[in-house]
């Protein structure tokens, strides 16, 4: 009997092949990592614009009376200042403070909230809920029915308009319009987020439309250079930009605030929340880690997982994401160190495949829009 694990697959899985997509085992999803080369998807989403298949991602769907304090006490943010069609990017929190996940939480309607959340941590997100229900509350995994796409680029404005009569201009950043028409495919919703540092948007609707939207978007986007993506240039983007990655700068083990999310910790919220007695704790005394960025100065490229050590050898943290930056031309890292290193100019050292090499801790975002 075969142990061979099966992998799951989104609604454009059939779709790839036509675009000569690599697939890899990602999380148990069978995913594209590139369709070109992943410096040519990433510069045409800095320059012009890409398209991803974010499908995988999952979405829970939260009703009834008491859903906006069920939520509130569920996230760390404070979902009490959204109004309806606006978005706020949160944590949830175990109680002694290490993250669960992070997650978007959408404002579908007074009692109505879109809880979108990791690929890998589905199952796990969706039992912590069930775990936490509190009042009258349903809550509904609904992550089989819907497809999500991300335009995302200075050019993704306009190549999204030519295919819709809404007017994409009054979608401010984190807002969202929801039942759009995209030239017949209807019932999106259009939201004017992304995991790129670019402006951009993310679109979700039935798992069933989202073939023919792919396809139309690419027929749009022809003139203005948009490209298909894969996994490997959404999270060099990522990496640039400096947002978190669950698993590696967020993880059970690491509070939103240690990785520098702590716009999205409100800790002065009035309501109770799960890990706030931890996370008020870690801003009144100050935090004894934090996320910095790295740049290694000696050859060699820091990798997840690969110790820092201070000028003087000790050893003070670890790199969560690294890569050599192709568009930046630099070897650049995110390390999780010892508060006392985290200083702009500090000179490290990491180990790279047992070699001490020598590094510095840089400004971050690496990447910043405009700039």
């Amino acid at each position: 009997m075969s142990t061979e694990t099966v992998l799951k697959q989104t609604p454009l899985f059939e779709t790839y092949k036509k675009y000569g997509a690599k697939v890899i085992d990602f999380g148990g999803w069978e995913l594209p990592v590139q369709f070109s080369s992943i410096l040519e998807e990433h510069e045409a989403v800095r320059k012009e614009a890409g398209l991803f298949d974010v499908s995988h991602m999952g979405e829970v769907l939260v009703t009834g009376k008491d859903a906006e304090s069920y939520i509130n006490y569920l996230v760390t943010n404070d979902v009490t200042k959204l109004s309806i069609n606006q978005a706020q990017y949160t944590t949830m929190c175990y109680p002694d403070g290490g993250t669960v996940d992070d997650l978007l939480v959408y404002k579908l309607a007074n009692e109505k909230y879109l809880l979108v959340i990791n690929a890998a941590n589905i199952e796990k997100d969706y039992e912590w809920m069930k775990q936490h229900v509190k009042g009258d509350v349903t809550i509904q995994n609904i992550s089989g029915d819907i497809a999500q796409l991300a335009l995302q680029g200075p050019k993704a404005e306009g190549i999204l308009q030519n295919l819709t009569e809404t007017d994409l201009t009054e979608i401010g950043f984190f807002q969202f319009a929801q039942y759009v028409n995209l030239d017949g495919v209807t019932d999106v919703l259009v939201s004017r987020t992304g995991y790129t540092g670019e402006d951009g948007f993310e679109l979700y609707l039935a798992a069933d439309k989202a073939e023919a939207l792919w396809e139309k978007f690419l027929e749009a986007g022809k003139e203005n250079g948009l490209k298909p993506c894969g996994l490997g240039a959404r999270d060099t983007l990522r990496f640039e930009a400096r947002l978190a990655l669950y698993g590696q700068e967020l993880t059970s083990d690491i509070s939103p605030l240690e990785a520098g999310i702590g716009f999205a910790v409100k800790t002065n919220k009035e309501s109770h929340f799960i890990g706030k007695d931890i996370l008020t704790a870690q801003k009144e005394e100050g935090l004894k880690r934090k996320l910095v960025g790295v740049e290694v100065t000696g050859r060699g490229i820091p990798r997840h997982g690969y110790k820092v050590f201070s000028a003087g050898e000790e050893e003070i943290g670890f790199i969560t994401s690294g890569t050599h930056s192709l568009f930046l031309k630099k070897s650049l890292g995110l390390a999780l160190v010892s508060a006392e290193h985290a200083e702009v100019g500090t000179q490290l050292k990491v180990e790279v495949r047992k070699k001490m090499i020598d590094a510095i801790v840089v400004k971050t975002p690496f990447y910043k829009r405009g700039s």
